[in-house]
């Protein structure tokens, strides 16, 4: 006879609360207490199945399993009593496997299907220049390939793969344990084959029977330019081989930027300061700028104050998917001559001497502006 459901027994709604559990249950289990139907043997079994049912409702992880597999959880025993092999010829594994995605045959062994190969990850360290104009490397990697000697099948020449011994080829080994709250089956994969269901008889000599073999391999890389510091280049196919007819890996190679001793990176654009003299920038002049691209001649005018800063324009980084160039910004720094003899100091006071002061008059007036704005002058 089949088993009537646990709510039902107890007569309560599937989202009735504890404390409406326990009312239920202290109601029906006064109205069926053999003490009280003696000689009764409908009632005393209505009692176990009243206990049965409270027992495994008022338990929150037995209630959460038996709303989710019902009856089948309790295999007839109760939950304190799990047979956890009667789900099926897969066990509790099907039941897994209807929730988390996994596929078993009729035997309970899971079928494996294709198995897409690791990706590989490679740092490659260029110059500022390769970065900005693009280079092409060459690296080594390691990565896992079919064995050449037996093409990947993990055997000598004409061995063939025999079936498992200890898993009978079904891929899958039952351990069996008895314990005061029922007989519990861990159903795990086979050690021996790795849930192949076949084993090597007469294994290949170079790979002991892997069918793969680390290898090292040289591979071309074209480095685009643009590129910058902490991006990544894909390399399709070029990751470690894939399992059971899979497709390989990709190989990733990500792009470390040595620093510059003069340009700093900025997107596109790139910065240098510059060092001009004194006379340079009072009098004007025409200096040499270093560009990516050799020396590059930069008019200064006179007047010229340390700070100000001159654009190259399409003196900078290639754009990465085309499009032109970034900008070479330069600013100039006016230095101040030190250790100056006993004549140049003469000129200097002489040279100050003869200086009204309106050729500074821009600057002050610009500087006491912000003085009166800071301190509310």
């Amino acid at each position: 006879m089949s088993k009537r459901d646990y709510y039902e027994v107890l007569g309560v709604d599937r989202d009735a609360t504890d404390d409406d559990l326990k009312r239920a249950y202290r109601r029906l289990a006064k109205k069926y207490h053999p003490d009280l139907n003696p000689d009764d043997p409908e009632a005393e079994e209505k009692f176990k199945e009243v206990n049965e049912a409270y027992e495994v409702l008022s338990d929150p992880q037995n209630r959460a399993t038996y709303d989710r597999f019902g009856h089948a959880g309790a295999n007839g025993q109760g939950f304190g009593g799990f047979d956890f092999d009667g789900f099926g010829d897969g066990g509790l594994g099907d039941i897994f496997d209807m929730f988390f995605g996994g596929t078993t045959t009729g035997t309970g062994r899971r079928r494996k299907g294709p198995v897409r190969g690791a990706d590989i990850r490679y740092d490659l360290e260029i110059t500022f220049e390769e970065a900005a104009f693009g280079a092409e490397k060459e690296i080594q990697v390691v990565r896992m390939e079919d064995c050449p000697d037996c093409n990947g099948t993990g055997g000598k020449a004409g061995a063939e793969p025999v079936t498992c011994p200890d898993c009978n080829g079904t891929g899958q080994v039952r351990i069996t344990q008895t314990t005061p709250f029922g007989r519990f089956v861990n159903v795990k994969t086979c050690d021996r084959c790795g849930g192949e269901g076949t084993i090597i008889s007469d294994p290949c000599g170079r790979c002991r029977g892997r069918g793969k073999i680390r290898t090292r391999r040289k591979i071309n890389v074209k480095i685009p330019a643009g590129i910058d510091n902490g991006q990544a280049i894909t390399l399709r196919g070029e990751g470690d081989i894939g399992e059971r007819g899979g497709s390989p890996g990709d190989l990733y190679v990500y792009i470390n930027v040595k620093p510059h001793k003069l340009f700093k990176r900025e997107g596109y654009d790139i910065y240098c300061e510059v060092p001009i003299t004194f006379g340079q920038a009072a009098l004007g002049a025409e200096i040499d700028i270093p560009t990516l691209e050799g020396t590059e001649k930069l008019k200064i005018p006179e007047g010229t104050q340390t700070g100000s800063t001159f654009t190259l324009k399409n003196r900078g980084i290639s754009h990465l998917r085309g499009g032109g160039r970034g900008n070479q910004y330069v600013t100039v720094k006016v230095m101040v001559p030190r250790h100056l003899n006993d004549e140049q100091k003469a000129l200097l006071k002489e040279f100050e001497k003869m200086t009204s002061g309106k050729e500074y008059q821009e600057e002050r007036k610009g500087f006491f502006d912000k003085m009166k704005d800071a301190f509310g002058m």
